[in-house]
């Protein structure tokens, strides 16, 4: 093992050495000698305390300023960025080949860890291990996740240079090297690694392995780093633009490593509104992977849980945040909310102690507004952008269950809903709809039997919620009149307001047929002059359209939309609700 002393002398060679070219490490650097004296200078001054300068500070510190002397030398920086000892420190990836040598003039430059480690190590050639079977299976991942180190490194130099700089031809060749003797290995091992075993069996290819591999080193360093981001994964086994476009075919919603269950993601909103996927390797297949011997608890599907018993409905997301038309503040409040619900976010407060390491995704939520305007769709686009299905509560049937047994009922709802997810794969979210019946003020004072029932219940009810763990969202149209020691209880509380003319006439637009016979004067700007929300609009079409049907020559007229409208707001139809409403 080299000591300190001895690991620095490389450094102390290359600032010392008369002329440059005698330094211990001059032929590695395939450079000229007045470019590796500004290499040299720029080690001065990283030893100094300065780790980036700019191109035309390194100049003139090496060439004469007034006779402009300097300018003459733009070309070398340039060349030192091309072999990969200099680095540009900008914000956006630059292709040194389109940078023009005035462009580079006022960049801030850097040296590279390629040119530290090199400093540091005297020699940049990957040495690798005689050709030895491996002892285990960590030994085998040892080599493979070097092997993702390096790939993710030729793309990181892709960004700033074309593939014929030299370095990236010498990641390529290191690479080359590596992947060899990784095969080499295999041939005289005695046991075939278990993983190589599981990427033979489901006919893995060999893009799919580097994409399984990449997630898989994130799940042994613990970490949610971008490795599981979608573009960082394609750039990693991308070689050009062609590929770039052509593997996304391998993480989309229909490819095989998705469809045979090997890999999952999570969809979360980015702070500029568009949809991001974080890539992960499902529970199952890593428990095969890491701990084949391991008998693993089978996890039963919750469509065949939910059949067994009779408290839960299951509904099953099929809208996003993008399909419901919300007022702009209720739409900005959620996706805070879902920014919050972030793998990340969570990683993070397990890290600093706030949460349980155990601990997955939690959240209570309050949905509180008039009925129809979108509460029900709404917790069912936040459970399909969460990727989780929801098993649904009617909280007004809860007194109508056996009379006495309320508050026992109370507690089941809980009890069942930690039975699922003890058995489920996927944790779903547990959606309390019409939910006033608990969140109510309680009364004070020595009440009626029935009132003391009701106080027993809520205090069950208050205690479960304390201790919930997941992803709760209840639904009431009375935020009014909840006790305040449940609305300390809930994480959010997010208010659905009545859609204004504009967003009524988008939930028209997407509920009207489009393929039914429209008379000219139906207008929906006019339609939408009415004040009803979104529920009501869908129920107004439904029973427009059903009028229609029953005609000999059917025609949408605005007439009769007018008639139907009139009957709805008036009530002849009931109080027949709708979950919500979609974009």
């Amino acid at each position: 093992m080299q000591t300190e002393r001895q690991t620095l002398s490389y450094l102390i060679d290359f600032i010392h050495a008369e002329p440059v070219d005698k330094s211990a490490i001059f032929t590695q650097l395939k450079c000229s000698d007045a470019e590796a004296r500004l290499l040299r200078l720029m080690t001065r001054e990283y030893l100094e305390g300065s780790a980036d300068m700019s191109a035309y500070d390194l100049l003139i510190a090496a060439y004469d300023k007034k006779q402009l002397d300097f300018v003459h030398h733009i070309q070398e920086v340039k060349n030192l960025i091309d072999l990969g000892w200099v680095i540009l420190n900008s914000f956006h990836h630059i292709k040194t080949s389109e940078l023009s040598l005035l462009d580079l003039l006022h960049h801030s430059i850097s040296l590279s860890s390629t040119f530290l480690k090199l400093l540091e190590e005297g020699n940049l050639d990957l040495v690798l291990p005689e050709i030895k079977a491996y002892e285990d299976h960590l030994e085998y991942l040892q080599d493979e996740f070097l092997r993702i180190d390096l790939y993710r490194k030729l793309a990181i130099i892709r960004q700033s240079y074309d593939q014929t700089s030299p370095s990236y031809k010498r990641v390529r060749s290191k690479l080359g090297m590596l992947e060899n003797q990784i095969k080499e290995r295999i041939k005289v091992s005695k046991e075939t690694p278990k993983l190589h075993k599981y990427f033979r069996d489901r006919h893995l290819e060999e893009k799919e392995q580097l994409i399984f591999l990449a997630l898989l080193k994130e799940e042994y360093a613990g970490t949610d780093d971008n490795l599981r981001d979608m573009n960082t994964l394609i750039e990693l086994i991308s070689f050009d633009d062609y590929e770039k476009i052509k593997n996304r075919s391998l993480l989309e919603e229909n490819a095989p490593l998705i469809e045979k269950g090997v890999i999952d993601y999570d969809e979360m909103l980015t702070p500029f509104g568009g949809i991001s996927r974080s890539f992960f390797i499902t529970e199952e297949v890593l428990k095969e992977v890491i701990h084949p011997k391991k008998k693993k608890p089978q996890k039963i599907r919750l469509e065949a849980l939910i059949k067994e018993q009779e408290i839960f409905e299951l509904l099953e997301p099929r809208t996003t945040l993008e399909d419901v038309v919300l007022h702009p503040k209720t739409r900005e409040m959620l996706e805070g909310v879902l920014r919050q619900m972030d793998k990340s976010v969570n990683a993070r407060l397990k890290e600093w102690g706030i949460k349980d390491k155990k601990s997955t995704i939690d959240g209570r939520i309050i949905f509180h507004g008039h009925p129809g305007t979108g509460k029900t769709l709404t917790a069912l686009s936040i459970a399909r952008s969460l990727k989780k299905q929801v098993i649904s509560f009617d909280c007004s049937k809860i007194l109508s269950m056996y009379i006495g047994e309320s508050e026992k009922n109370v507690r089941k709802i809980f009890d069942s809903y930690k039975e699922i997810v003890a058995k489920t794969k996927n944790e779903p979210i547990l959606l309390l709809n019409e939910a006033d019946q608990f969140l109510s003020a309680r009364t004070s004072g020595p009440g009626s039997s029935a009132e003391k029932m009701h106080n027993q219940m809520q205090n069950i009810f208050l205690e479960q919620i304390e201790r919930f763990g997941g992803i709760l969202i209840a639904t009431t149209n009375l935020l009014e009149s909840i006790d305040p020691a449940f609305s300390r209880r809930f994480d959010y509380k997010i208010k659905f307001e009545k859609p204004d003319q504009a967003q009524r006439e988008a939930i028209w637009q997407k509920l009207l047929p489009t393929n039914a016979p429209m008379a000219e004067d139906v207008q929906i700007a006019e339609l939408a002059r009415h004040p009803l929300t979104g529920g009501q609009i869908q129920l107004v079409i439904k029973n427009t359209a059903t009028l229609v049907a029953a005609q000999e020559e059917p025609l949408f007229t605005r007439q009769l939309f007018e008639d139907v409208i009139r009957k709805e707001i008036s009530g002849a139809f009931g109080d027949e609700k709708s979950m919500g409403f979609l974009a």
